[in-house]
């Protein structure tokens, strides 16, 4: 493809259009060892390297053109390479990723917010399913599609990756698709250039403050779905209930976008009463006007919400009510979310939560208190070299909120395991110190009784524990499985 036709808008280190005419790019990439021949490298700066260090090795690789900000120069020159310099590269080597691989998916519904992105994504994708449509999802899990399943590594991949990744779910015939869109890859611009059609706002609590630095900027970075990255007059699903739904709101009023609102306080989809059931809740809400009753195979309020801003996501994109309706009844829940993966001899039963915010630690919490009658036992941690603001708050709300509290490990990073562990305890008195994360699960299980229950929260679907920088397979719900086979054995 010729260089001109990626470009979106003047481009300050190129002036010669005959220049740009006459190269012609062959691949994109922002990682200098993945150029090859006829590609264009983007030289971006970042909080862990400086891809503008890598210039020289990209253009010993055989690149024709590099993207980098104002200031960037080639040392030493280089005649055949093109230098483009502008203020945004990141969001224009975003979109020049849509302009090179063109294909996306008719109809793309993106959803973001602290908690409930990825069972959101995976409850669109099963009701267009329901509905007999090609759909996919796209997000913390991967990609997951008729016939096809990818294990993901960011919830929002790079936008080459990204980019390739729909353009290959368009040639398989997907014409939705359901994404999240996390706060790193909207203040990075991944998500520019993506056909956004429809996008919806979940809740917003602390999280992700060692790289947004404030609460603020965090909002900022998710407000950017519905004020830059949707275009004009698309769908905007915004949660009532959400403390920051109002920002949402007014900036979808000020782009033209519809709005439509669920929850308790909803306008469109109003969520009328939960009444729990062994394995469920039975869910009572309005539906533009029209009441329904279905029993929800999902236990929680907040699974009860994600499911409603799903069905809006749908309605929005024009799916009949009713027969998005019919659909809730089938819904399975996402692994590592509030997933019962077992049982104690005794009968107790045990779950994994992705848990890893004080308010999704809190909403978990919340939701198992009706269905234990006995001891509610949380093991949990926090990462490492992340915000540590949070570790104290997520102490403070296991003592609150749990009987019992085993404070163990959970991705220490390169930080002091050690001093993490202090930092949650010092707001959580009485919680037991159990580094080991393996053993902490096996001690929670084999102290379980008749009527209690257990939650292992933090890791969710993860397989892996990061210490310093090696990643150790490792799986929570496993550890769960193989302390109850000790137990039988």
């Amino acid at each position: 493809m010729r260089l001109t036709d990626l470009l979106c808008g003047e481009v300050g280190g190129i002036s010669d259009g005959a220049a740009l005419a006459e190269a012609s790019v062959s691949g994109l990439t922002s990682d200098s060892r993945r150029v090859r021949p006829g590609f264009l490298f983007a030289a971006l700066p970042g909080s862990q390297a400086d891809g503008r260090h890598f210039i020289p090795e990209a253009i010993g690789r055989g690149a024709v053109a590099v993207l980098a900000p104002p200031g960037t120069g080639l040392h030493p020159p280089s005649q055949p390479v093109r230098l483009l310099t502008v203020d945004n590269p990141r969001r224009l080597f975003a979109q020049m990723a849509a302009r090179f691989y063109r294909r996306q998916p008719a109809t793309i519904a993106a959803v973001t917010g602290t908690n409930g992105k990825t069972s959101v994504v995976s409850f669109t994708r099963q009701l267009w399913v329901h509905l007999g449509r090609n759909a996919a999802s796209l997000g913390t899990l991967g990609i997951v599609a008729p016939g096809l399943e990818v294990p993901g590594s960011l919830t929002t991949p790079d936008p080459v990756e990204l980019h390739t990744s729909l353009a290959d779910l368009s040639d398989r015939g997907v014409d939705r698709l359901a994404l999240e869109a996390s706060s790193h890859g909207l203040s990075q611009y991944r998500l520019d250039g993506v056909r956004v059609s429809a996008a919806a706002f979940t809740n917003l609590s602390r999280d992700h403050l060692d790289y947004h630095g404030s609460v603020s900027a965090y909002l900022a970075a998710k407000l950017r779905l519905f004020e830059e990255v949707m275009a004009t007059n698309g769908v905007a699903a915004v949660n009532a209930d959400a403390e920051h739904a109002q920002p949402f709101i007014e900036v979808s009023q000020a782009r033209g976008h519809r709005i439509l609102t669920f929850g308790r306080k909803g306008n469109d989809l109003r969520l009328k009463k939960l009444d729990p059931l062994p394995d469920g809740q039975r869910m009572q809400f309005e539906a533009f006007g029209t009441a329904h009753s279905v029993m929800l195979p999902l236990v929680g309020d907040f699974q009860a919400s994600n499911a409603l801003c799903a069905m809006t996501l749908l309605m929005g994109c024009g799916e009949d009510a009713d027969a998005v309706v019919e659909g809730l009844e089938k819904l399975k829940g996402v692994p590592g979310r509030l997933e019962k993966v077992a049982s104690h001899p005794d009968g107790a039963p045990i779950f994994v939560d992705y848990a890893h915010t004080p308010d999704a630690l809190s909403n978990v919490l919340r939701t198992l208190r009706p269905h234990v009658s006995g001891t509610l036992t949380v093991v949990f941690g926090c990462g490492g070299d992340r915000d540590q603001g949070k570790r104290p708050q997520m102490g403070r709300t296991a003592h609150e909120m749990a009987d019992r509290v085993i404070v163990t490990d959970d991705n220490p990073r390169t930080e002091d395991p050690k001093a993490i562990r202090d930092q949650i305890i010092a707001a959580c008195p009485g919680a037991r110190e159990i580094s080991d994360r393996a053993v902490a699960i096996s001690t929670a299980v084999r102290e379980l009784q008749p009527n209690d229950l257990l939650v292992v929260a933090g890791k969710g679907h993860e397989t892996g524990q990061i210490i310093g920088g090696e990643v150790i397979p490792f799986e929570d719900a496993e550890a769960v499985r193989a302390a109850i086979r000790e137990i039988g054995a």
